[in-house]
């Protein structure tokens, strides 16, 4: 298959202008279609990327036969009615996070694509940038050691929502990129979530998740939607090294530091950490190099390249599964005031949209 791939964007809102902006410049796929239920917001977007078809009707586009994958870029509780129809007429899909408003859904679609054969990919758009990239990368080849934590702040003025409340509409930036990262993906057993509500909107605005990880390892999030200052933050402690990603720092955004704890462990009868020595490590500091690439960009090539060689994508719809496996947790811990909630891993998960 050497020609391109053909696309419509389903969403002419916040995201799909991104959406649809990338693919038309992207090699790899002709946008052909863009469809609103907004007939006018949808034929601006159409004009701003060259004129493409304009559709108010999901069902006309799906049924149109110049089409080999679809774009979703709408609210999180119709995700599943129109990539489920959209799978059912053979087209390939890519859905904004989160996956699913539940996870029963988001499982119902990634078991619909995996029977028809087609892919399925979830728009983790973060996890293609090239700091992720190399983050992802540095953990991968050892650079940092054993993980030890992850801490992640990612707060701003932003725009309340009205279906959602902040840990479904900003933490699931956070998980997409922890479940990148760390080998074998994001699989807490636990997940504590507190939140808080001091404006009166009826929903959290403000959040905080602790998530322990393997061997002993733990990952926070923090999301605000109340903060006069805007961070974009993580921060990844390992046995050998420290990592920093200030996203908002694009001088440096990677900063990588040589410091840490070293413990020096005993031989006397085959003494564990807790009968260690411990010292401090002081070393250089360093930022790698990054290439300057727009993540949309990369995640459309991926998307065509997974199509083409029939194999999942980085992010596929297992990963948006783990990360709602996350946020009915946290919503479930919420309810419970806080307490630790286990993280559902069957196959038939439940959940609600907080």
């Amino acid at each position: 298959m050497t020609e391109k791939l053909r696309i419509a964007v389903i969403g002419a809102g916040y995201w799909g202008p991104n959406l649809a902006r990338n693919f038309r410049t992207s090699p790899e796929w002709d946008l052909v279609a863009i469809c609103d239920l907004d007939r006018s917001r949808a034929e601006a977007l159409a004009e701003s990327v060259g004129g493409v078809r304009v559709v108010t009707d999901v069902a006309e586009l799906l049924a149109s036969d110049d089409i080999d994958a679809v774009a979703i870029a709408t609210p999180a509780r119709t995700h599943h009615g129109i990539a489920r129809a959209a799978l059912a007429a053979g087209k390939h899909v890519m859905v904004e996070k989160p996956l699913a408003d539940t996870g029963e859904r988001g499982r119902d679609m990634v078991d619909a694509a995996a029977g028809k054969g087609i892919v399925l990919m979830a728009d983790h758009t973060y996890c293609y940038t090239p700091a992720v990239l190399k983050i992802r990368e540095l953990i991968a080849t050892g650079e940092l050691g054993e993980i030890l934590f992850i801490d992640s702040v990612r707060i701003n003025l932003g725009l309340i929502q009205p279906d959602v409340d902040v840990f479904w509409d900003l933490a699931p930036h956070d998980l997409s990129i922890i479940d990148f990262i760390l080998p074998g993906g994001l699989r807490p057993t636990t997940v504590s979530a507190h939140g808080a509500d001091p404006l009166g909107a009826g929903k959290s605005c403000v959040g905080y998740l602790v998530m322990p990880l393997e061997n002993g390892a733990i990952a926070h999030v923090h999301v605000n939607w109340l903060s006069p200052t805007k961070i974009r933050q993580m921060v990844i402690g390992g046995t050998k090294r420290t990592l920093v990603w200030d996203d908002l720092n694009p001088q440096q955004r990677l900063s990588v530091y040589d410091r840490g704890v070293d413990l020096g462990l005993q031989v006397l009868d085959g003494a564990d950490r807790k009968a260690a020595t411990v010292s401090y490590r002081l070393g250089d500091t360093w930022s790698p190099a990054l290439p300057e690439r727009e993540a949309l960009g990369l995640m459309a090539a991926e998307f065509a390249e997974s199509i083409r060689q029939n194999r999942a994508p980085r992010t596929d719809g297992e990963a948006g599964l783990r990360v709602l496996s996350v946020l009915e947790a946290a919503s479930e811990s919420l309810a419970a005031a806080g307490a630790a909630t286990a993280v559902e891993r069957s196959r038939e998960l439940t959940g609600i949209l907080a």
